[in-house]
């Protein structure tokens, strides 16, 4: 009886362990590597104060905020949306509607005020963790170092079906996590570096 109650834990343990081996994740499930090239581009929001510049013509050339529809008005060419745009953005469009009025305008967009980039700079973590947490993105953050802010997972947390959420080029993108693997087998490869406005979900278990 003893030994037979031995071989059913082992074969307990074989069973868990090959449940839980997995091979190295392609580059097709990891988020692309950060680098400077592909870091997020901080995009305006309402409340942002930008300069809109045109070269030689001062009296076209404003100081306005982002509106909360998203729009900013330029003389001359009226509202242009500015709301998720990048400041590179703002001045091609603004350039272009100007053709009719300047030839060849030049414009460059100059940020003033970013209130909205407290909210847009965060990165989130929810679901089974001890104190889900927004908080300010910072400088080579990981996984593993918001999870530790929150406290860690919860004793009914599902770690290893922890999901990170991007957006990618104005596309959401969804990798997998193993937060278990992470913190029980110190296996690194889903430890992704974050970008502001990744959120973490980790799972609970259903009973």
């Amino acid at each position: 009886m003893e030994i037979r109650c031995v071989l059913i834990v082992f074969l307990a343990l074989m069973l868990t362990a090959c449940a839980g081996a997995r091979g190295p994740l392609s580059d097709s499930e990891r988020p692309p590597a950060i680098t400077a090239g592909n870091s997020p581009e901080f995009r305006l929001g309402s409340g942002d104060v930008i300069s809109v510049n045109v070269w030689k013509n001062p009296d076209l050339s404003v100081t306005v905020p982002v509106r909360p529809d998203g729009f900013v008005s330029v003389p001359l060419v009226g509202d242009i949306m500015a709301g998720g745009k990048t400041p590179a953005e703002i001045s091609a469009q603004t350039e272009q509607l100007l053709t009719q009025y300047i030839r060849t305008p030049k414009v460059s967009v100059i940020i003033q005020e970013i209130p909205s980039a407290e909210f847009q700079n965060r990165v989130r973590v929810v679901g089974g963790v001890a104190d889900p947490r927004s908080i300010q993105h910072r400088d080579g953050m990981t996984v593993i170092d918001l999870v530790l802010e929150a406290g860690g997972v919860n004793e009914f947390a599902s770690p290893n079906s922890a999901k990170l959420y991007r957006t990618i080029d104005g596309v959401a993108r969804v990798f997998d996590v193993y937060l278990l693997d992470i913190l029980s087998s110190g296996l690194l490869d889903t430890n992704y570096p974050l970008v502001p406005g990744d959120v973490i979900t980790v799972p609970e278990r259903r009973f």
